[in-house]
């Protein structure tokens, strides 16, 4: 309990912590700030002319449906009508979209908590994994190359009890100050809502998937300060992380998926671990490949393809525990002076 109380108060005293608490409450001030200079609260006549024109868009799709359903009957032919329709019905059957069209849709300068929640919350989650991740790195890398560590193991010479409780108090406190963000973050939003925009439609649906997303945020940003502790233990310095980190994104996720393009990789995003971290976040993503229609030889297919969050979490945990036990035992074995 004393180590973790003083790694506690270590990591809580680095300025650089400190820098990025400020960086997180300014980002946050200033998002509030602009939604709410942008909002109104919607007279009773905006709200009659957007119901009104949410009501004809969906009328319209549902007669843009019955159409597209007659000429495939062969009821109408494509003379008949002004527009042209896809093959298969379906993809334009009211039923079967995401959402239908709402009076919200139609209040331009109108904040909607309902409707930009989730956008809202993604923009929290990416600043917390970026948070986490050089939290992290600086945490471990500035230890390691101060001489701090060598410090610390004279008073207790268990080194790989010292580095778990590095990474404990890490995770402890990147999970307590992101839920206390995200909290603070969400209600402040959810008060412009009924203040001065609109709250939307709160049932139990929305706030089951928006709950949804905050735990896969919050796993997201748990992994991603691992990561960046793993990285700078392996390479002794803070710097390591960094330039780890910019390596990947500009040889593999830029240069490598330009080489998988040219030379015609059959589903290239599979292979880029951003691809992973949007499928688990939002629980399912959707990718484009021209090569999957020629090679299945369908006529119905769309060329589409999905990851599902079962294997994106799988991959994002491989590569987090492994480059972390990697670190536990080169930390184990690595002169330190």
């Amino acid at each position: 309990m004393n180590l973790v109380r003083a790694e506690l108060e270590r990591l809580t005293a680095r300025r650089f912590v400190q820098l990025m608490v400020v960086l997180l409450v300014v980002a946050f001030a200033v998002t509030v700030a602009t939604t709410l200079a942008g909002s109104h609260k919607p007279s009773a006549d905006e709200m009659n002319t957007a119901q009104t024109r949410a009501a004809e868009a969906r009328n319209g799709m549902e007669t843009a449906y019955q159409q597209c359903v007659a000429r495939q009957n062969d009821v109408l032919s494509q003379d008949d009508v002004d527009q042209y329709f896809p093959e298969q019905c379906s993809e334009i059957d009211p039923l079967r979209q995401d959402r239908m069209p709402i009076a919200a849709d139609f209040l331009p300068g109108v904040f909607s908590f309902a409707q930009q929640a989730r956008p809202l919350l993604y923009f929290l989650i990416a600043f917390l994994v970026l948070f986490g991740f050089l939290v992290g790195a600086s945490f471990i890398g500035a230890d390691l190359n101060s001489g701090g560590v060598v410090n610390l193991l004279l008073w207790r010479p268990r080194r790989l009890t010292v580095l778990a409780a590095k990474l404990g108090t890490l995770l402890g406190t990147v999970l307590v100050l992101a839920l206390l963000a995200s909290v603070a973050y969400l209600a402040s939003f959810w008060v412009i809502g009924q203040t001065a925009g609109l709250p939307g439609r709160l049932n139990a649906d929305f706030w089951r998937s928006l709950g949804a997303v905050h735990g896969r945020g919050m796993v997201l940003v748990l992994l991603a300060s691992a990561l960046g502790f793993a990285i700078a233990t392996l390479g002794r310095h803070t710097s390591a992380a960094l330039g780890a980190a910019a390596a990947y994104l500009v040889v593999w996720e830029l240069g490598a998926r330009l080489v998988l393009e040219i030379v015609d990789t059959r589903r290239p995003d599979r292979l880029m671990l951003s691809s992973h971290v949007g499928a688990w976040l939002t629980g399912e993503a959707r990718f484009y490949d021209a090569r999957q229609c020629l090679d299945e030889g369908n006529s119905l297919c769309d060329g589409f393809y999905s990851l599902t969050w079962r294997p994106a979490l799988l991959v994002l945990l491989v590569i987090t525990g492994g480059l972390t036990a990697a670190a536990f035992a080169v930390f184990r074995r690595r002169d330190l002076i």
